[in-house]
């Protein structure tokens, strides 16, 4: 590219100081053959009074030489007086200057010759003559050629010195620009390139920094959706477990619990593998890993509505689930839910996957009849979901929270709890419960009301489940 810039200026640099340099040469030789020429003209012109005045040859002579140094200026007398120099004027042209008491100027091989005729008394016909010769109509030709040329030279060295620069400088950008688009080819999610040279390579270098930092966006949203599907299969797999418990002693006990087993290191390590370290921004997604509307973070929607569901349906659903689970260890399961609409921009399945991470890792890091209570509570702005174990606890509240951080745990559990709640505006916190265990409390902010003629659905309050043994 820097050949083919540097190229483009020669031509048309070296056009356009062609276009002005010819001209301009002609016009110097034409300039200096005019002065050359006036200036004869006018020396024959001041000689011609002395003519008129006298005809003594001593004195036309001193005038002559007093004109023209050069002695080039000749005063030709009456026929019978002869030329007073050296004549450099062709007998026809002095014949016709005499003759037709005629002014000539006009070139002849050796220079040029300018023929003046002075008419005298007794109407007799002298002449001056003035020859320009030929090194005098052309001198300082050359040298003013030389300057020019020399000018025109060092302008077109001076535009391609210039091209070529420029040149460089959007080679350098655009080398670095597929550089970076190799390395990112290859992997290198981190690379970036700094935005330099014209407009458009600064425009296509932030296009391809933000192209590049949306791609790690994406991809941590893809890993972090593979390992809360991951997660999500942790519940039916709970179900198992608890079923090859139940079938202790039986032939096909041990088969079941082997497989159940293998399953959760499968899953286990599809886990491990989805995450890695990338950094990525504030991601702001829901449980899908979709970006929040604006009425996700207002409590009220605006523009194309998004998903909605009752938050109080869900939980009541998905707490008969595990209150099941619960009978078989013995477990004491309380379901608090409120009378007053709840609902929140998520779906179905997403606060689903919620209440199923939170009651799973109570059924994963607590003994067998540790109790725990479901409680749907609403608020002026956000629907609250609390949920509480009788379990050991979360002595580290701020790492639980931290993904893949929790000591022999994946740390998936809260995170999509966190996740879903962000998706609303809302948050996550923890505490200690009355039960004597974990106190989780998942906000999320209401959704816009129906629209008309749409009416949300209520959840009315259940007691609790009685357990059997």
């Amino acid at each position: 590219m820097r050949r083919s810039l540097a190229g483009v200026a020669l031509a048309v640099t070296s056009m356009v100081a062609l276009s002005f340099l010819i001209p301009l040469g002609a016009l110097v030789m034409s300039l200096v053959k005019a002065q050359a020429v006036t200036a004869a003209e006018q020396r024959a012109a001041a000689l011609a009074p002395v003519l008129a005045l006298t005809t003594d040859p001593s004195a036309l002579r001193d005038s002559a030489a007093s004109l023209d140094p050069a002695r080039q200026l000749v005063v030709h007398l009456p026929a019978d007086a002869g030329a007073l120099g050296d004549s450099k004027a062709p007998p026809a042209l002095l014949e016709r200057a005499q003759q037709g008491r005629e002014s000539i100027s006009q070139a002849i091989p050796d220079g040029w010759i300018c023929l003046q005729p002075v008419v005298l008394p007794g109407d007799r016909v002298a002449v001056i003559e003035n020859f320009v010769p030929e090194e005098e109509l052309t001198h300082g030709v050359k040298e003013s050629w030389a300057v020019m040329s020399f000018l025109a030279v060092a302008l077109i060295g001076g535009s391609v010195l210039v091209a070529d620069r420029l040149g460089a400088k959007v080679v350098r950008s655009s080398r670095k620009l597929a550089q970076a688009s190799r390395a990112l080819g290859q992997g290198d999610l981190d690379t970036r390139v700094d935005p330099v040279g014209p407009k458009e390579l600064r425009d296509a270098g932030v296009a391809f920094n933000a192209m590049a930092h949306r791609m790690n966006e994406l991809l941590a949203v893809e890993r972090e959706l593979v390992a809360d599907l991951s997660h999500r299969l942790r519940t039916p797999l709970t179900a198992l477990h608890l079923a090859s418990e139940r079938m202790a002693g039986t032939p096909e006990s041990a088969r079941v619990e082997a497989a159940v087993g293998e399953l959760e290191a499968e899953l286990q390590a599809i886990i491990a593998a989805a995450r890695t370290p990338l950094a990525v921004g504030p991601m702001g997604q829901g449980m899908l890993g979709t970006e929040p509307s604006a009425g996700h973070e207002s409590g009220a929607g605006a523009g194309k509505p998004g998903p909605r569901c009752e938050a109080s349906d869900v939980v009541r659903r998905r707490t008969a689930f595990w209150s099941v689970l619960a009978e078989q260890q013995d477990r004491s399961c309380r379901l608090d839910l409120t009378q007053e609409p709840t609902t929140v921009g998520l779906s179905d399945d997403d606060v689903a996957a919620v209440v199923d991470a939170l009651i799973g890792n109570i059924f994963r890091h607590t003994a067998p009849g540790t109790p725990f209570a479901v409680q749907v509570v609403r608020t002026a702005q956000a629907v609250e979901l609390v949920v509480e174990d009788g379990g050991p606890g979360i002595p580290e509240p701020d790492l639980a929270l931290s993904r893949g951080s929790s000591t022999g745990s994946t740390g998936l559990g809260l995170d999509i709890a966190g996740r879903a709640a962000t998706a609303t505006g809302g948050s996550v916190e923890i505490g200690r419960s009355a039960l004597g265990g974990a106190h989780i409390t998942v906000s999320f902010a209401l959704a816009a009301q129906a629209p008309a003629g749409r009416r949300p659905r209520t959840s009315r309050r259940r007691p609790a489940w009685p357990h059997r043994r």
